[in-house]
């Protein structure tokens, strides 16, 4: 039986069960959180050609086990911004760029290095399908991974390949230049040249893309391949609000007999938490000092109920003293910030344990509040003043507290939101600036370095290759009318023409880049490469051949070239 053949029956339904930008560089990541359109028309996409599937089974068949070890030669580059170098001078990216250029070459397939733009392609022509993708990743915190997160780790978890970068994105690039090296294997002519772009600052900066695209022509219909299936057609906007609590004069230090320890004179002298602003935070500490031994105990018993987190509780005071110092170190689930109801955000866990404390005033002291009062444990907002609302195709603004980072001048606090259509740039930051200026004033604080950045959501319905890349995901998922769809991130199909997201994970599944535990199904990685070589056949194959074939009938062997495509 042929893995298309089984992933059509239970091994479908298996993957859906199985998955366990600064201001000056905005919309910095990709993805997730699909909504399906109500409006979609439930019809019965166009069929896949005969030929499309037997070049997809042949790339599986050929390919499948190769694709794997290409893949593991591509992770172990740490391609994540580094302050101060670019990828034309950091050594990860140039050597990763170099790895590129020497996987494309074995494949015979051409290499263009641009600089911030890795151009791979297949054809002649003016005439291009554009295939969109990105080769900077995100860090990844190896303490919360059972390997090196820069060593493709297929051992761990049997028919999992897990290591940052192959959800997002390594492992779409890889399945693309195998599904063109199938294709040129089989020798079709092509009416479009398929030319993968490689962008190497996706995650963190897209001004370099935009000034690259000024001076060069990209295809006028394009693949995201940085989101999910069936097909992106909406993008949130990739949003932020940034501010600082100001730093705080210091309060008087507890007795050391612990006498006037109680949780009236309690101080929190630290509160931390998050990796990086797209990242719903899998940790946060807090530092307390003048607790009586009661608090503690109720604050434990309260830790152990809140659902998806786990607490260490470090004490320097003796067993049964009070006012000694805790440190409270939260652990939460981190995902992709565009998906905050896929984690459990370790940030607002603490500050909603320590609710109802009464701490000495403090920097800390009042970032926990903030989060407390404007944040809690909402994923919509809907404590943040007016701010709330949603759109019926692209679902509510999410907003999530992703970093809590002490500085020189503060605590500066990162909230990241995507926002669907339905408020303008204008009205949110009228509501922000409202809902800020409440809470300053009730503190009686004022705030430091409040910026907002509100990126632009896009419907992308209108692309002439949609109707064929849902096809080619009911044809190979056993669909019979899928839908698109939309989604919280943003990838830079915002910045081409007729760009749709095409995979690589699947709809309903937890998305896991962006977390600590980056993976993809070996089961998904293979379909993934057939369905990009399918939809690849059926957009850049010339018609005539399409034709051809389809004369030919679906029971018959098809030759092109030298060779024929194996089942």
């Amino acid at each position: 039986m042929t893995l298309k053949l089984s992933l059509k029956a239970a091994g479908a339904l298996s993957l859906l069960l199985s998955s366990g930008l600064a201001f000056a560089a905005p919309q910095a990541d990709s993805q997730l959180s699909a909504q399906t359109s109500s409006n979609a028309p439930l019809i019965d996409a166009p069929k896949v050609s005969a030929l499309a599937d037997r070049v997809a089974q042949y790339a599986l068949n050929t390919y499948g086990d190769e694709t794997i070890s290409a893949l593991s030669t591509l992770i172990p580059f740490k391609t994540v911004e580094t302050e101060g170098m670019t990828p034309l001078t950091h050594p990860e990216f140039i050597g990763f760029k170099a790895q590129l250029k020497s996987l494309s070459q074995s494949l015979g397939l051409d290499y263009s290095d641009q600089g911030y733009v890795v151009l791979i392609g297949l054809g002649e022509g003016e005439q291009k399908l554009g295939v969109i993708t990105h080769g900077d990743v995100q860090p990844a915190d190896a303490s919360f991974w059972q390997q090196d997160p820069f060593i493709l780790d297929s051992q761990s978890q049997p028919g999992y390949l897990i290591g940052r970068g192959t959800e997002d994105d390594k492992g779409a690039i890889v399945t693309a230049m195998y599904a063109m090296k199938a294709i040129k294997d089989k020798g079709l002519a092509l009416n479009r040249r398929i030319e993968l772009l490689v962008y190497l600052a996706e995650e963190s900066d897209w001004a370099p893309l935009k000034a690259f695209l000024t001076e060069f022509t990209p295809a006028d219909i394009n693949i995201t391949i940085d989101a999910e299936y069936p097909v992106v057609t909406a993008e949130k906007g990739w949003s932020e609000i940034r501010l600082t609590i100001p730093k705080m004069p210091k309060t008087p230090k507890m007795p050391k007999d612990g006498k006037a320890a109680s949780s009236a004179s309690a101080s929190l002298e630290g509160f931390s938490g998050g990796a990086f602003a797209s990242q719903v935070p899998q940790q946060a500490v807090a530092n307390i000092s003048g607790l009586d031994m009661k608090t503690i105990a109720a604050l434990k018993e309260k830790a152990s109920k809140q659902q998806g987190m786990k607490y260490q509780f470090e004490q320097t005071s003796s067993a049964g003293q009070d006012g000694g110092q805790l440190t409270i170190t939260a652990e939460g689930k981190s995902t992709h910030s565009s998906t905050p109801e896929a984690g459990v955000n370790a940030v607002t866990h603490l500050a909603e344990l320590l609710k109802g404390i009464h701490f000495a005033r403090s920097e800390a002291a009042l970032t926990a509040e903030f989060i407390q009062q404007m944040v809690g444990l909402g994923l919509y907002g809907e404590e943040f003043g007016d701010i709330a609302y949603e759109d019926d195709f692209m679902g509510p603004m999410t907003l999530a507290a992703t970093l809590v980072k002490p500085n020189d001048q503060g605590t500066e606090i990162v909230l990241n939101l995507r926002r669907p259509v339905g408020k303008t740039p204008e009205q949110l930051d009228q509501e922000t600036y409202k809902a800020l200026e409440s809470w300053q004033a009730q503190q009686s604080v004022s705030l430091k370095g409040v910026e907002t950045y509100w990126g632009e959501p896009k419907l992308m319905d209108k692309a002439p290759h949609l109707q064929t890349l849902l096809s080619v995901f009911g044809h190979f998922t056993d669909t019979p009318s899928p839908k698109p769809v939309a989604i919280g991130g943003s990838t830079n199909s915002k910045l081409f023409p007729n760009a749709l997201s095409f995979g690589p994970a699947m709809p309903g599944v937890e998305y896991t880049g962006h977390s600590e535990h980056e993976f993809i199904t070996k089961t998904q990685f293979m379909l993934n490469l057939q369905m990009y070589t399918a939809a690849f056949v059926e957009l850049a194959a010339s018609t005539e051949q399409l034709s051809e074939q389809a004369k030919q009938g679906t029971g018959q062997a098809t030759k092109t070239g030298a060779q024929s495509a194996s089942d």
